[in-house]
Order: C-alpha cells, then sequence, then structure tokens
C-alpha cells in the first residue's frame, strides 16, 4: 500500500507540473456553439443596449502604473519572453515579488481626475467604461474591508478622493457611460491563493486544492466578499467584467462558485451582465476575444478588447495609431461586435497627451460617421476588400465603410464593392452629407469621389438599397 500511494503521489505531481505548464485554451476560439442567451428578460434588455453602445473604454490602473510596466504577470514564474523582458534582472525572483508589491508606498495619484477621463472618452466616441477595481497583482483601487492592500492604505490613502473607483463610477454614469467593473478573480497577493508555504511556478493556486480544501474555502470567500463590496457600495453597476481564465471549475479545480456569486450580484444588481470570460455557459453574457477580431462575422453578442499601448500606462512602446483603431472599430462592428479599447492613465491619474490627442481624433471621425457604427445590425453581404457594411434596425439604410490600413496614406479615388447595390445609383458621404452618384455594372458598384473630399481617414456612406 506506501509503495502504491507513493507512486500514485508521484504521477499526481507529474500530472500536475504538466497541465500547469500547458496554455490555457486559446482565448479567442470561436465559441460561438457554447454560447448561452440569457433568460431573465432585464438581462437580455441590458445586454441589446449594451450591443447598440458599439465603442467601449476599459482602464487599466494599478501598481504596474508606477514604473511604467507590464500589468502584474511580471510576478508570474512563468518562463516567457512576454513576462521576463519586462523583469529587473537585478533582482531574484522572491526579491522581485518584494519589489513589485512594495510599489503600495509609491502610488500617489495627486492629480488624480476622473472628470478629465471621462470628458476625453465622451469626445472620443466611447459609450461604456470599465474599470479595473482589482488586476492579478491583487492590489484593489477601490475600498475593501477584507484586505488592507489596497490604495486606501497607500501615500493616497488619506485623499478626500481615495476610493477612486467611486469616483471613476460616479463621473461616468454622470456623463451617461454604461459602467462596468473588472475583477481579476485570481490574487496573487492573497495568501488563500499563492500560499507563502509553497513555490509559486506559474499562474494557477500553488497548492493542492483537494488536499487544502479549507484554504480554498477561504479564498472562495474572500472573493465573494470583495465582489459583494463593489456590487453592494458603488451604485449602479452594469457590468461586471472577471478575468483569469484558469479560475474555473475544470481548470486544476479552481471553482469559486460562480452561481452563488451570480445570484448575490443579481440580487443587488438585478440586470448586471456577468461576463466570466471563457468560463462558457451562463455567466459569460457575452464573448470577450482579446487583441484580435473573429475570422467570420458572429451573430452572438462579444467584443474585441485591444490596447492602446499595453493595458497598464507604458513608460515605452507603440502606440495605435487613431487610424488603425478606426479600422478595427469598422470591422469589428461589422462582424457584429463592439470595440473596448484598453487605455492606461498615468500614475498620476490623468489620461496622458499621446493617448487623448488620438482617440479625440477617433471622436471627431465618429461625429460625423457614427451613423454607420452605433446601433447599427449587421447584414449579410458584410464585407467586399477594405468595404464594410451595416445596416439601421429598420433595414431602411445601408452604410458601407471604407476601412483606411495603417500603410495606406489615403482613400482610393475610386471605391469599388459588389452585391448592396444602391437604389437610384447614388450614395451620401456622411462626410459632408453630399450625394455621389455611383456607377452600378451588375452586382458591382463603383464610387467615383470628388478630388475635394478628405480621404486622409476612412469614409463612410449611407444609402437605400436595391431590392
Amino acid at each position: 500500500m506506501k509503495i502504491r500511494s507513493t507512486i500514485t503521489i508521484v504521477l499526481s505531481g507529474i500530472l500536475a507540473l504538466q497541465i500547469s505548464a500547458q496554455e490555457l485554451p486559446p482565448q479567442n476560439k470561436k465559441r460561438v456553439d457554447d454560447y448561452e442567451w440569457p433568460t431573465d428578460r432585464t438581462v437580455l434588455k441590458k445586454l441589446a443596449q449594451w450591443r447598440d453602445l458599439k465603442f467601449g473604454v476599459i482602464f487599466h490602473w494599478g501598481l504596474y502604473t508606477v514604473p511604467g510596466i507590464l500589468e502584474s504577470w511580471v510576478l508570474c514564474g512563468e518562463d516567457v519572453d512576454w513576462i521576463t523582458n519586462f523583469r529587473r534582472k537585478d533582482l531574484n525572483y522572491e526579491e522581485y515579488k518584494e519589489w513589485y508589491w512594495g510599489l503600495k508606498d509609491s502610488l500617489n495619484p495627486t492629480s488624480f481626475n476622473p472628470g478629465q477621463w471621462a470628458d476625453i472618452m465622451k469626445r472620443a466616441g466611447m459609450r461604456y467604461m470599465i474599470f479595473t477595481t482589482k488586476h492579478h497583482e491583487g492590489f484593489c483601487m477601490y475600498n475593501t474591508k477584507q484586505t488592507d492592500f489596497s490604495i486606501m492604505n497607500g501615500p493616497f490613502g488619506k485623499d478626500p478622493h481615495a476610493d477612486v473607483a467611486k469616483y471613476i463610477f460616479d463621473t461616468f454614469r454622470d456623463q451617461g457611460f454604461m459602467v462596468g467593473a473588472y475583477f481579476s478573480k485570481p490574487d496573487w497577493h492573497s495568501e488563500y491563493y499563492w500560499w507563502p508555504f509553497f513555490p509559486t511556478r506559474d499562474r494557477n493556486v500553488n497548492y493542492d486544492i483537494k488536499q487544502h480544501p479549507r484554504r480554498w474555502q477561504q479564498f472562495t470567500q474572500f472573493t465573494y466578499r470583495q465582489i459583494e463590496e463593489i456590487m453592494t457600495g458603488y451604485g449602479p453597476i452594469d457590468i461586471l467584467w472577471l478575468d483569469g481564465a484558469q479560475v474555473l471549475p475544470h481548470f486544476f479545480n479552481q471553482d469559486i462558485q460562480m452561481d452563488r456569486i451570480a445570484a448575490m450580484a443579481r440580487k443587488h444588481q438585478p440586470s448586471i451582465l456577468l461576463v466570466d470570460r471563457m468560463a462558457k455557459g451562463p455567466f459569460e453574457n457575452y464573448q470577450t476575444p482579446e487583441g484580435e477580431i473573429p475570422p467570420k462575422q458572429l451573430n452572438i453578442p462579444w467584443e474585441t478588447c485591444l490596447s492602446m499601448n499595453g493595458w497598464g500606462w507604458r513608460s515605452e512602446g507603440e502606440y495605435k495609431s487613431s487610424k488603425k483603431i478606426i479600422s478595427v472599430l469598422i470591422e469589428v462592428v461589422a462582424k457584429g461586435g463592439n470595440l473596448l479599447l484598453g487605455i492606461g492613465p498615468t500614475a498620476e491619474g490623468l489620461i496622458d497627451n499621446i493617448v487623448a490627442e488620438r482617440v479625440l481624433t477617433i471622436g471627431k471621425w465618429l461625429e460625423k460617421n457614427g451613423k454607420a457604427i452605433y446601433g447599427t445590425v449587421a447584414t449579410k453581404h458584410y464585407n467586399d476588400g477594405n468595404v464594410w457594411f451595416t445596416c439601421d434596425k429598420n433595414q431602411r439604410s445601408m452604410y458601407a465603410c471604407y476601412a483606411l490600413d495603417d500603410d495606406e496614406k489615403k482613400v482610393p479615388d475610386v471605391i469599388e464593392w459588389t452585391e448592396n447595390i444602391p437604389q437610384n445609383n447614388y450614395v451620401t458621404l456622411l462626410q459632408t452629407q453630399e450625394r455621389i452618384r455611383c456607377q452600378v455594372e451588375g452586382n458591382r458598384v463603383k464610387i467615383f469621389l470628388p478630388k475635394y473630399v478628405d480621404r486622409s481617414q476612412s469614409l463612410a456612406f449611407v444609402f437605400d438599397v436595391k431590392e
């Protein structure tokens, strides 16, 4: 019996190491068949409202902002370039973790101005906002009573606006945004998740949950209480955006009892959208492919989440151009989704000038062309080359958007597509509200742009479709 037990334990340990070393299932894998539509009418109504918004912003703001590095993942012991390249080379792993968590004594955003954030994002054309209340590092950007590892217990703690989440949610809500709370299911600072008794090899819980069920139950209760604080202390919350896909019942048995969390959240926020990313099932009310666009049109609720320059503020790196983001927005909407743009406020608590300039350029484009984006629905023939199509809900008007690639200097003089034939052989250029005649040959359309039309950004046209 002893020999057999020993062999079993060794084999189990080897298997655990193999599993932990594996990558999680690709988060951008098409999972339409796994989607479960909500059955609650109030949730369905909120989901329909969210789908109409099309363009949102997610703010990552935490300890990683102080040095301007990769958010949280530098704490993870996995040997991959996108993590280790951001680590200091003069410290060993344990020293590095202590240095990183010690940044709590340096985060002091004395210029914190949520009004500036909201004003810029509203002028950028964004209509919903997600704020990171806690990332994987475990540092809380709200007033939690479950741990002292929060902004309330650092140098900013005595400021009247120390509970930054409250002021961010209130400010964006007052500006008409739908608001959501990002919350990380894993918590690498919590001793209930990363137990100091064991080393931390990777992103997962670092002890055997079956061997230590009480400790896992403590983590489950810790998570429940933290989410309940957000659900009860911060006004109406439209979206609970949960990250950390390894914390799932079928992966390392990391079951945090989402049914219990969901019931509590809906008790306090009856119509809230639950976004348990990559979890499948009833608690993933919309899917969230990260960093890329699905290859084809999807008929379920989804959003592409895409960062401007890394998720948090970075001290270096390349910002995406406004031209690129407009192009992505057009494609995403034509494929039936929303775009959630990731922006990192600075350690001082402001949106930096480069970000502001680029998103305000997007807003100016949307002021003229927003009819082709907001509140539209997908259409059968949705793409031909650089031209993407959307339709209004009453099916009376169709929109054609030429998405200008980053390597294109301007929209070509002649725009062509097949199908979606304009009635009466003309389209209206939204940028100028000018009617432009088009040439139709069979099922092919050609639009000849006047020379004076500004073609430095993507263009959008509206027309009635010939039946």
